[in-house]
């Protein structure tokens, strides 16, 4: 699995995140503030990404990560998030946890470890 994740897109995943939150009755507005939270992108960059082929290495290696982004714990796809050794992989899965968390409904403040 963490194989694929150099050669995955966020164009091809952001997709399946706004479906996921608006599912929950959340918004993509919710969604990209708590992405930029993590990744210090602003709107025009994460809709930039959303728009390319931009693998989730070159995403990341353009993001700034939030100071805070360590404190994202817990389990994720069966992993616990702070466990994982590849940074890649780590990453994208403190990406998935926080679009978890903001679809089960916690306060966008909580989300941002605030």
């Amino acid at each position: 699995m963490s194989q694929r994740m150099y050669s995955m897109t966020f164009s091809s995943i952001y997709p399946m995140y706004i479906q996921k939150v608006e599912r929950k009755g959340r918004t993509q507005a919710e969604l990209d503030e708590v992405i930029s939270w993590l990744t210090g992108f602003d709107k025009a960059q994460i809709d930039a990404y959303a728009a390319d082929e931009s693998t989730f290495p070159e995403f990341f290696d353009a993001a700034t990560l939030h100071p805070n982004a360590g404190l994202i714990t817990g389990v994720i796809c069966g992993y616990r998030v702070e466990d994982i050794e590849d940074q890649l992989v780590q990453k994208v899965r403190y990406l998935d946890k926080i679009v978890d968390e903001l679809a089960k409904g916690k306060a966008i403040e909580k989300i941002k470890r605030a």
